[in-house]
């Protein structure tokens, strides 16, 4: 299996079109790790287009990346089995509704020590395709994150609204 992720220039690129993704479709991103073989997302609900976020950041990113192979003089030579591969994203992807801020912050946790528990780096701050230096130090990354602006939680009435993470 083709890990489409796996280089850095991959990930940065897939940072970009979920920033472009973000901004078009008016959602909060709580928090994110892109890997190389797979992404954390934690964010709200859009405010326009709920079904297509993730296809339109799938395609986008897709849509690139197959690009750039067909271009590419490697891509006819050593990368053949990449640009002949079918999909780039599985059909399907795990979604978990957080309602709590307790939870919020268990989710975040989980996702910004994946690359320490892949062992990829020794500390989540140095692993630059997450949203974790932004909440440790105040940095602002390739993707906006905690941007609420006018963009409200989609969440039942019985559920408390919570505020975003305070950054340390």
């Amino acid at each position: 299996m083709v890990s489409w992720l796996a280089s850095p220039q991959r990930r940065d690129l897939f940072l970009v079109v979920f920033e472009e993704v973000r901004q078009r479709y008016g959602f909060v991103v709580v928090g994110y790790v892109a890997m190389p073989d797979h992404i954390h997302l934690l964010i709200s609900e859009p405010e326009k287009g709920d079904s297509l976020v993730m296809q339109a950041l799938k395609q986008g990113f897709s849509r690139r990346v197959l690009k750039s192979l067909r271009k590419s003089q490697v891509a006819a030579q050593q990368g053949s089995r990449e640009a002949g591969s079918e999909h780039v994203w599985q059909r399907r992807f795990y979604d978990f509704n957080v309602w709590t801020a307790g939870k919020r912050v268990e989710k975040l946790r989980y996702m910004h020590r994946n690359p320490v528990a892949r062992e990829l780096v020794e500390e989540p701050e140095q692993w630059p395709w997450s949203s974790y230096r932004s909440y440790a130090f105040g940095e602002e990354g390739a993707v906006r994150i905690n941007q609420w602006g006018e963009v409200k939680m989609k969440i039942p009435a019985q559920a408390h609204e919570f505020p975003p993470l305070q950054k340390r």
